[in-house]
């Protein structure tokens, strides 16, 4: 019996470790180089709809919000609409001098990239082709409500299995070599989706897809395709005297949030 609970406390250790070892290395897998995401060619054009409306008090100047009326019908989908813009970009080819397919057709393509795993790259002779289309954008704007009743429900941002880091400390190397991370990613055509919040505050817990990378003298500038405003891109910095630094938006104020990429690995 003493032989049998000590191979048990062992392999319970092996476990923990090994859990412990996916939390702290986070997302570092090297896919290979592949076509760069381009803006807006490559964002869907369905919208992420607020919840409520976002504004600043005339007499405090501080932030203040009220439900949107009527209530939106298409609302809490942000990492939905990412990880979707992201599988395309990894799986699908568009073909615009092919004929269209019926929506019937498109329905069975789509679900087919989204049953393939954001965190890979399908090689050229195994992408799906998506006829009569030039690009993503052009297609979900034919096509939005298959969009939206394809891409997954509202749960599935509540639910995403890197909500986890959020809850954990941020240092700033941490953050630092998070940044750097991200900026090798892109410019290898990775298309990361990252996580913003700003936990345990909860004025802000979004995603955006990162698709453009630049150094300037405060640190790095990224582009963003950010499914609350489809139409533009959104400038996140990674500043050396401040870390992940956000501008102010419809449904955020502006100023530091913490940053970390998810659909990356097996633990996020």
């Amino acid at each position: 019996m003493s032989f049998r609970l000590g191979w048990k406390t062992d392999a319970m250790r092996a476990a923990g470790l090994l859990v412990l070892m996916g939390f702290l290395l986070g997302c570092r897998t090297q896919l290979p180089a592949a076509r760069k995401f381009r803006f807006p060619a490559d964002a869907l054009a369905v919208t992420n709809e607020t919840a409520w409306i976002y504004g600043l008090d005339a007499a405090t100047g501080k932030p203040v919000h009220t439900p949107r009326s009527p209530p939106p019908t298409y609302a809490l989908h942000c990492f939905v609409l990412a990880r979707t813009a992201k599988q395309f970009h990894a799986h699908a080819d568009f073909l615009p001098a092919e004929p269209r397919l019926t929506e019937a057709g498109y329905r069975e393509r789509l679900a087919a990239v989204l049953a393939r795993s954001p965190r890979s790259r399908s090689p050229a002779g195994d992408r799906i082709p998506f006829p009569g289309f030039a690009d993503l954008y052009s297609f979900s704007a034919a096509y939005p409500d298959l969009i939206r009743r394809q891409a997954g429900g509202a749960w599935q941002s509540y639910l995403q299995r890197g909500h986890w880091r959020m809850i954990l400390p941020f240092s700033y190397r941490g953050q630092q070599a998070e940044a750097m991370r991200l900026a090798k990613e892109i410019r290898s055509g990775g298309a990361p989706v990252v996580h913003l919040c700003e936990f345990p505050r909860l004025r802000l817990n979004h995603a955006v897809l990162l698709y453009h990378v630049e150094t300037v003298p405060e640190g790095l500038r990224f582009s963003a395709y950010d499914p609350n405003d489809p139409g533009l891109p959104v400038m996140i910095q990674f500043r050396d005297d401040r870390g992940f630094v956000m501008p102010a938006v419809p449904y955020f104020a502006g100023g530091a949030v913490k940053a970390y990429e998810v659909y990356c690995s097996w633990s996020r």
